[in-house]
């Protein structure tokens, strides 16, 4: 599978028993947290600090399409990819692999706001941010 956009990181990561729910899949918010997991992995190969006093990251806008059930235990592959890099955002797209078949288990995007953590307004992305995205 592919996701459009430059190709900011695929972060392998093994499902947790805790991810589950009682249907014994993995629970839709556990998928939040791998994009996490993977999000932070991403900020922190960045060249200088991610936040600091002069801007951080919010997630303004998670979609998530659910397309196949993931099971324990499972090995999978998180790629997140920089669809359009704006003046102040960064619009992710995202997508979940099962790696012991390569089904996509789910897929979508991230919009990312950089913001003055003071004002918490939105300010241009860091020229670092901007490049790493292909911007």
């Amino acid at each position: 599978m592919s996701i459009d956009g430059k190709l900011l990181i695929a972060h392998e990561l093994s499902v947790r028993w805790r991810d589950l729910d009682a249907y014994n899949h993995v629970n839709n918010a556990s998928y939040l947290t791998f994009l996490e997991e993977a999000r932070i992995r991403w900020f922190d190969s960045l060249p200088q600090p991610w936040r600091g006093p002069e801007w951080e990251p919010l997630v303004a806008r998670i979609e998530c399409s659910f397309r196949a059930a993931l099971n324990h235990p499972a090995r999978i592959r998180v790629s997140l990819a920089a669809a359009r890099v704006g003046n102040t955002s960064l619009v992710v797209g995202h997508q979940i692999e099962d790696l012991s078949d390569g089904r996509l288990c789910a897929d979508g995007v991230t919009v990312l706001v950089w913001v003055d953590p003071r004002t918490q307004r939105p300010r241009p992305l860091p020229d670092f941010v901007r490049e790493a995205a292909g911007g």
